[in-house]
């Protein structure tokens, strides 16, 4: 089934190519920048997954909604801020699931003020959207 999605302005369309998928796949981007190998989670396989890739991902997004929000509030973002994304693969009842955490330090911030970027970049971030009502989120000031 193919949709239609309808936008008035595409920014960037990411492109990969995988094959052979989480147990020994291979992913690469269609400008090569992107090229990996692929294995099951907590295995000592020799790539990475897709939980650690959508981590990365996400907390990349996070960080550049903060920076946009941090402008909006004509504040500086602190030069050591940090996310450690945390994106569990889970199983209930057969069925496969993920939950997550952001933890966000941001270094010499005013607690309210940080707990505000924070708030926003949740609502703004193009990841925290596509997976709003779908994946148990915890954002989390460390």
């Amino acid at each position: 089934m193919e949709t239609t999605i309808k936008s008035t302005r595409v920014l960037y369309t990411g492109k990969t190519h995988t094959t052979g998928g989480r147990e020994h796949g291979l992913s690469r981007s269609s400008d090569g920048h992107l090229d990996i190998k692929l294995s099951t989670p907590g295995t000592n396989g020799l790539g990475t997954n897709p939980e650690q890739l959508f981590a990365a991902g996400w907390s990349a997004c996070f960080e550049g909604a903060m920076g946009i929000g941090a402008r909006k509030m004509r504040i500086h973002l602190p030069e050591n801020l940090a996310i450690d994304a945390e994106v569990d693969l889970c199983s209930e009842n057969g069925e496969y699931f993920l939950q997550a955490r952001l933890n966000v330090s941001l270094p010499g911030l005013d607690g309210e003020l940080a707990q505000k970027l924070v708030d926003y970049a949740h609502l703004t971030c193009p990841y925290s959207k596509a997976i709003s009502g779908n994946v148990n989120v915890e954002t989390n000031l460390v």
